[in-house]
C-alpha cells in the first residue's frame, strides 16, 4: 500500500453512520430501549491485538513461544492486550480475542506487507491477516519504528552504535556525526528535514493502514494506541541512575539531548492523535498521562533504562529494556486501554 491512498477522511464507520442517520432519523432516539445507552454488550466482542514492541510488551517474560514465530517477536503472554482483557472481564464485558498479531520490530508497512525477524529464518504474516469480517475491536500500537526513534537513540549514543543495545535495530541517522552533537544535529541541517520527513511519513501511513482496517472489517472500532512518555520535564532526573541500577537511565545520550528526544516523542503523539482523529479512530493518550511514570522516575519507572537488564534472555545474555514498559508501566498501559475500549464500545 502506498502512503498516497486512502487520503479521503471519510471513514466507513462515518459513512455507516452517516447512511443509517439519513434511513432512519428520529426513529432511532424512539426504537432504542429505555435504559440501553451506556450497558456493556451481553455478547462477546471479537477482537484483534495489533502492532510492535509496545504492544508486545518486549522486555517481560514468558514469551509467547508456543506458535512460532510469536516467539522471536518477543510477545509476552503477560502484554498489554491480555491483561486489558482481563480487567475488562472484571468489568463484565468480555473480549473473544481472535489474534494477538504484535510482534517487536513492526513497521506500519507491516500491517499489509510480511515482516522479516533479525532471528528467524521465515517471515511473519502481515498483521491485516488477522481481520475477519465478524471482527468489531482493533487495537494497538505502532508507528515508532516508522519514525525511525532506535535511529535516532542510537544518533544519540555512542554505547548503543557500540552494541550495548543488545541487539537493538536499526543505525544511526548519520554515524558521522558525533553521537554527542545529537542535539544540534535534530534541531538544523540534515537532521531537522530527516526528522520533519519521518513525522510526515508516519501520518500518512497511519491514516492509509487505520480506513484499510476499516474497510477490511466492516463493522470494527479501531483503537490506536500511544506511545507512554520516556523522557520526564524536568530531565535532571535523569542524571541519576534508578535503585539498584549502575547505568543512567538512557546510558551516555547527552543531558542536552534528553528534552529533544521528548519533543520527538510528544511530536508522534500528536502525529498519532491526528491520524485517528482523521480517520475517525479512538485514541488511547498514555504520553499524557504518564509523566510521572518516565525512564528517569526511579521506583516508580514504568519504562526500563536503555542499558537495563530485562527480563528476557537471549543466548544466555540478559538483553537490555531499551527503553520500554516495565511490568508497572504494562499495567498502566493496559489499565487506559481498557478505559478507552469500555468507551469505545459503551456508545
Amino acid at each position: 500500500m502506498s502512503s498516497a491512498m486512502h487520503k479521503t477522511t471519510t471513514t466507513p464507520r462515518t459513512r455507516r453512520l452517516a447512511a443509517a442517520a439519513v434511513a432512519l432519523g428520529s426513529c432511532l432516539a424512539l426504537a432504542a430501549p429505555a435504559g440501553t445507552a451506556g450497558a456493556a454488550p451481553a455478547d462477546p466482542v471479537p477482537t484483534v491485538f495489533f502492532g510492535d514492541s509496545y504492544t508486545a510488551n518486549f522486555g517481560i517474560t514468558p514469551v509467547n513461544d508456543e506458535n512460532q514465530p510469536r516467539g522471536w517477536c518477543f510477545q509476552a503472554k503477560e502484554n498489554y492486550p491480555a491483561a486489558a482483557t482481563r480487567h475488562l472481564a472484571g468489568k463484565g464485558i468480555t473480549l473473544d480475542v481472535q489474534a494477538d498479531v504484535s510482534c517487536g520490530g513492526a513497521l506500519i508497512e507491516n500491517v499489509w506487507k510480511e515482516q522479516q525477524l533479525p532471528f528467524y529464518p521465515g517471515k511473519v504474516p502481515a498483521q491485516r491477516n488477522a481481520l475477519k469480517e465478524d471482527t468489531q475491536l482493533i487495537v494497538g500500537s505502532i508507528g515508532g519504528n516508522t519514525l525511525g526513534f532506535t535511529d535516532i537513540l542510537k544518533q544519540c549514543s555512542a554505547k548503543l552504535r557500540g552494541g550495548e543495545g543488545g541487539g537493538l535495530p536499526g543505525q544511526p541517522v548519520d554515524p558521522d556525526q558525533p553521537a554527542g552533537e545529537c542535539a544540534d544535529y535534530f534541531t538544523s541541517g540534515g537532521g531537522k528535514t530527516w526528522l520533519e520527513f519521518q513525522l510526515w511519513e508516519v501520518k500518512s501511513q497511519l491514516e492509509g493502514m487505520l480506513q484499510d482496517m476499516s474497510e477490511s472489517s466492516w463493522d470494527a472500532e479501531p483503537v490506536l494506541v500511544g506511545y507512554p512518555r520516556l523522557v520526564p520535564q524536568d530531565t535532571a532526573k535523569c542524571l541519576t541512575p534508578a535503585p539498584g541500577q549502575t547505568e543512567l537511565p538512557f546510558a551516555d545520550i547527552p543531558k542536552d539531548a534528553l528534552p529533544i528526544l521528548d519533543q520527538v516523542q510528544k511530536r508522534l503523539d500528536d502525529v498519532m492523535k491526528k491520524a485517528a482523529a482523521d480517520t475517525g479512530a479512538a485514541f488511547v493518550d498514555l504520553y499524557g498521562h504518564t509523566g510521572g511514570n518516565t525512564a528517569c522516575d526511579g521506583a516508580d519507572r514504568g519504562i526500563g533504562g536503555l542499558l537495563e537488564n530485562s527480563q528476557v534472555e537471549l543466548y544466555g545474555q540478559q538483553v537490555p529494556w531499551c527503553a520500554h514498559p516495565n511490568e508497572k508501566g504494562r499495567d498502566i498501559q493496559a489499565e487506559r486501554v481498557a478505559a478507552e475500549i469500555e468507551t469505545v464500545l459503551n456508545r
